[in-house]
């Protein structure tokens, strides 16, 4: 499909889903509704997400510039970024909704992970005043440094969609937030050696849910060959999700300075991300392939 065309779908798609979200309910309880709707500003979001647009300013200057006739309403810059971040619940729900109805809660296998989002450079982490409080030290075992800032954490379904996921300080044990993400997930859990502990897997146990990891060097392993290599291929799945936020999305950039801005761009990115993953298989393509969405 073309761009516009693209755009047409996003907006169908989200338009629908805040209908349902929102039952017929007044999203504001008081004042005058804006010119833009909230459904044309989180289509430009996530169109905006798609196209690597990252910032806020950018995106709005993106659509004022090129699609204007699409979204004639256009307002000036501070109430387009105001209306973004207000409505960081409602990506959440919305994302939540979509998820859903790709079978994301019904599935019985998930992934677990996390990733880095630092906030500085870390050699100006002593003098850094972003996230004060909130951003700390950790370690990325996969980039193999420490950094300053804050802790991705996302869970997939089998095919990619992502069920649920917050962020953290960095030095927060992904252990100890695992439990809040998988609530409402059943089956078998893939997870890396990060979240081994007896603990856990027995508190996902009495819930139905069966963490599997990779074993230590020092430990024995008693499962099936067969079984070890199934959980290896299937884990890289979130290796190839968690490389889309990154690259195409830039999830681990941080831009913001405060949680209320963050947690409006972290959801942002993971609605972009599963509303990309819908219109990939609305149009018969795998669900990942999100270089088929747009010709050319």
């Amino acid at each position: 499909m073309s761009i516009e065309e693209f755009i047409i779908a996003v907006f169908c798609l989200i338009d629908d889903e805040l209908n349902n979200v929102l039952k017929g309910r007044r999203l504001r309880a008081r004042g005058p509704m804006p010119g833009l709707a909230d459904s044309e500003v989180i289509t430009m979001e996530i169109v905006g997400e798609f196209l690597g647009i990252d910032c806020e300013k950018s995106i709005w200057q993106y659509f004022r510039n090129h699609w204007r006739a699409l979204f004639p309403k256009m307002p000036d810059r501070s109430n387009f970024i105001r209306q973004m971040a207000n409505l960081h619940i409602i990506k959440s729900m919305l994302h939540e909704k979509i998820a859903a109805a790709l079978g994301v809660f019904n599935d019985c296998v998930h992934l677990i992970d996390g990733l880095p989002m630092p906030v500085c450079k870390f050699a100006r982490a002593h003098f850094s005043k972003i996230f004060r409080g909130i951003a700390t030290y950790g370690y990325c075992a996969a980039k193999q440094e420490r950094y300053y800032g804050l802790k991705g954490h996302v869970v997939i379904s089998s095919i990619g969609v992502v069920a649920a996921a917050t962020f953290t300080g960095a030095n927060i044990d992904e252990r100890d937030v695992c439990p809040e993400l998988v609530g409402k997930l059943r089956g078998l859990l893939f997870g890396d050696k990060g979240y081994l502990r007896p603990e856990l897997r027995q508190e996902l146990k009495e819930n139905a849910l069966y963490l599997q990891t990779p074993v230590r060097s020092n430990m024995q392993e008693n499962r099936p060959k067969a079984f070890l290599r199934w959980m290896v291929g299937t884990r890289r799945l979130i290796e190839t999700v968690i490389g889309q936020l990154t690259e195409r999305f830039k999830i681990e950039r941080i831009r913001a300075r405060d949680s209320w801005h963050q947690f409006s761009r972290f959801w942002r990115k993971l609605l972009a991300h599963t509303a990309c993953v819908r219109l990939c298989l609305d149009n018969g393509h795998e669900p990942l392939q999100f270089e088929c969405l747009i010709d050319g």
